[in-house]
């Protein structure tokens, strides 16, 4: 498919087993001679070798850089190190970077590219649930704060995104339950084709014991609903805040918990709290949020960590990077595909969707 953002534009490719497809086309749209692949150690054991080989076969000259697994290595120290490793290997302006790997590995990668020699080429090759349906979309990069997630930040665009379904099959289910948040949020937010077809499979979805065109069918899906987002909105002046259902609560609770919950668990715990908001408002109809919590509840999701304070979280919120002028931003459900955007939520309400959270969350 195609992301359409004029000189950004770029291809995402969807398919079970086409990683070895790198180096064709990464030599078809000439991002230069020389090439790092950032990754991890979990991702390079099953990956690297498949990516690596594809890339030099191509006669690209292919130089590797392995960091700790993990958000907490999401910092301004580890993006340091990886320029360094870069500038000692010669990379320059025609270069690329090859990000292999989940959300944490494109996020870092990703603004490793936006910021080395004012800005080189990256490609995209995301290898977890929540990366291929979400964070290898839309140009977001970014690494984490002290004061919070995703603080320091760029918005840039990969040359190509390769998504092979495949990866998919050696993660734990924990991994894939975290990714499952954002395809249920995609759904709600935008296509009630979606959350249909997750109501009627949500238990084999969340086994992956769907047909491999399902669950290419599943992942291109999600491809396609944000980048429409995106297209429309690039840098998130608007409509594309609305990928933000769940995460003005769900990333405090992330950041809370010290990272012990991954994104996707907090995003869910997010949605269930910001639910809870619009129907206490009069936005959203209860039957609304039932549906949503019993999807999130039969992936295993809705789980919190005792150790997460609900003051906290609120102190979290108030320094988000989606706050305007020190007023908290929410994305309030309507219904299935009807979302409304909202700065008028009180701290008593914030309060009241975290207490229902935690009332209704199996413990960590």
């Amino acid at each position: 498919m195609h992301v359409n953002l004029g000189l950004r534009s770029y291809d995402i490719l969807v398919g079970h087993g086409i990683l070895d497809r790198i180096g064709a086309e990464y030599a078809r749209l000439n991002l230069g001679a020389k090439a790092a692949i950032v990754t991890n150690p979990t991702v390079s054991a099953l990956y690297l070798s498949l990516v690596q080989n594809s890339l030099e076969d191509s006669g690209i000259e292919v130089h590797v850089v392995t960091v700790p697994d993990g958000e907490k290595y999401k910092t301004l120290d580890t993006v340091g190190a990886i320029h360094g490793k870069l500038m000692k290997a010669g990379l320059d302006r025609t270069s690329c970077v090859v990000t292999l790997g989940g959300g944490v590995i494109g996020d870092m990668a990703g603004f490793v590219a936006a910021t080395y020699m004012r800005g080189i080429n990256f490609v995209q090759i995301p290898t977890t649930l929540e990366a291929q349906v979400d964070a290898s979309v839309g140009g977001k990069t970014a690494v984490d704060h002290e004061s919070g997630k995703n603080m320091v930040g760029a918005f840039y665009q990969p040359r190509f995104v390769l998504i092979d379904t495949g990866t998919l099959l050696s993660l734990d289910k924990r991994d894939v339950r975290s990714g499952l948040a954002e395809v249920i949020k995609h759904g709600l937010i935008r296509d009630q084709a979606l959350v249909d077809f997750l109501d009627e499979k949500m238990e084999q979805v969340a086994e992956l014991e769907i047909e491999a065109d399902e669950l290419d069918w599943l992942i291109a899906r999600n491809c396609e609903i944000k980048a429409g987002v995106v297209e429309a909105d690039e840098t998130e002046k608007g409509l594309r805040e609305i990928l933000n259902y769940g995460h003005t609560v769900g990333h405090a609770i992330e950041s809370a918990s010290s990272f012990r919950l991954r994104h996707g668990e907090a995003i869910a715990l997010g949605m269930m709290a910001e639910a809870r908001i619009a129907v206490e408002k009069g936005i959203c109809e209860e039957d609304t949020l039932t549906l949503q919590n019993a999807l999130l509840k039969r992936t295993g999701l809705g789980v919190w960590s005792p150790d997460v304070r609900q003051s906290a979280v609120i102190e979290l919120m108030a320094s988000d990077k989606k706050a305007r002028e020190g007023v908290i931003r929410f994305v309030l459900l309507e219904g299935v595909g009807r979302v409304i955007h909202s700065d008028d939520v009180s701290a008593s309400e914030i309060a009241a969707g975290l207490a229902y959270v935690k009332e209704i969350a199996t413990p960590f």
